[in-house]
């Protein structure tokens, strides 16, 4: 039986852990522009994704209601604690595999993301929190309270930026012309 606060410090150190492979891939630690906002809301900037929080965190969020979920429907004989280090690992494979060079070209070529240069350092670690925030919230709401939240920032996020995490992912992984032309504006 391990320390119940064995799965929390493992989730401490994956974070820190995955801020040195970012930092050792050549990640910036923090925006090259020399100062961090709390929130960045411009698009197609040098510096999006650069500072604590902007359009794509409520994405992260999400993860963490998708995670919990999925945790409680799968992982069930895990305890909650080992369930959120999981999900932590998850999510900074994620943060990881985001910034490598391929992934960044493949968002610069099929997304309006045409400036997108990967993450600084700061905001992927951001990142993992928002989804900390999202797995705890899970925890606590009712499942119909986490779906409208889930669907409210799909929605919101859809109407300010033409962007989200379900149009990210069908992006990510099956680019359409027809998509790329509507977030465009087309």
């Amino acid at each position: 039986m391990s320390h119940p606060r064995a799965p929390f410090l493992a989730a401490f150190l994956l974070i820190v852990l995955s801020g040195l492979v970012l930092y050792l891939m050549g990640r910036q630690i923090l925006c090259p522009c020399g100062y961090v906002l709390p929130w960045y809301g411009a698009l197609g900037t040098a510096e999006g994704n650069m500072h604590l929080t902007d359009w794509y965190t409520p994405s992260h969020v999400i993860h963490g209601f998708a995670f919990f979920g999925v945790g409680w429907l799968v992982l069930r004989r895990l305890s909650l604690g080992w369930r959120f280090a999981l999900a932590t690992l998850a999510e900074v494979s994620w943060e990881i595999l985001e910034n490598t060079p391929a992934v960044i070209q493949h968002y610069r070529d099929t997304t309006v993301s045409v400036d997108y240069m990967g993450d600084s350092v700061v905001n992927s670690t951001a990142d993992v929190i928002a989804m900390w925030l999202g797995f705890l919230l899970a925890r606590r709401l009712p499942i119909w309270a986490s779906v409208a939240i889930c669907l409210g920032f799909e929605v919101w996020t859809t109407l300010a930026i033409r962007d989200g995490l379900a149009l990210n992912i069908l992006m990510l992984l099956a680019p359409s012309e027809t998509v790329l032309n509507w977030q465009s504006g087309g």
